[in-house]
């Protein structure tokens, strides 16, 4: 069985291989730190915000994450890409089931509310919705990214105040994260050591190691975001250091 602190030295692959091996605290784990993905994956399919603490949808699509993680293989591809579908498929299912007896409406139709007399009120309605689950899965981001940030032994704080202060400084910081997570071994280095390995980078890159150490916290924090299931954080990467 897996400890506590032997999870940071583990890989999601090598967690789910340990969940799927009757590890019951590693697929405890998995379930509850990705909550904010299966809340996504199924508000994608409900066309709403989806509230974990109410709403049934939510249920079933955890209870389908966890079907994912019993059944995924490596040859299935990404997995979050699989278990997004496993998700998607069970909650379609749900839907369908409760609206038995109901006229059929297709999923990607839009909200009920759109079918209000009053088109701006309907509008209004969606707009609310639309920025209550963004700010719940920005949030939630937040929160998953700031315990990642914990296990390289950094805080959001000290990410703050070691972030570079120019522009080209940040670019080049962030460029210099996307090459090493490219780079397998080093990628692998640093997710079994959580630490910067700043001889092999120096090789890759037009940066001296004076610079990388200087810049050593914001750089890991960028490699966590490009590891991890941060779709927000990740939009903010978009056309940087390419």
């Amino acid at each position: 069985m897996v400890t506590s602190p032997s999870l940071k030295s583990l890989s999601l692959e090598e967690m789910i291989r340990a969940a799927q091996e009757g590890d019951a605290y590693v697929l405890n784990h998995l379930l509850t730190s990705y909550q904010p993905f299966v809340a996504k994956s199924v508000s994608e399919v409900c066309k709403r915000y989806i509230d974990p603490k109410r709403d049934d949808e939510f249920s079933i699509g955890l209870s389908a994450f966890n079907e994912a993680i019993s059944s995924y293989v490596p040859e299935r591809g990404n997995f979050f890409s699989f278990a997004k579908l496993v998700i998607k498929r069970k909650v379609i299912d749900y839907i369908r089931y409760s609206q038995k007896g109901v006229t059929a409406v297709s999923l990607d139709e839009t909200y009920d509310e759109e079918q209000m007399e009053n088109p701006l009120e309907a509008a209004a309605v969606k707009e609310n919705y639309d920025k209550e689950q963004d700010a719940w899965f920005r949030k939630q981001e937040i929160i998953e990214f700031a315990k990642q940030l914990n296990q390289y032994k950094l805080t959001l704080t000290e990410l703050a105040e070691s972030s570079p202060k120019h522009r080209d400084a940040r670019d080049s910081a962030v460029a210099t994260a996307k090459i090493l997570y490219r780079d397998e071994a080093l990628r692998d280095h640093v997710k079994r050591k959580h630490k910067l390995p700043i001889k092999e980078l120096a090789k890759l890159v037009d940066v001296s190691k004076k610079t990388l150490e200087r810049n050593r916290k914001f750089i890991l924090a960028i490699f966590i975001v490009l590891d991890g299931d941060f779709v927000y954080l990740q939009e903010y990467l978009k056309g940087i250091g390419q």
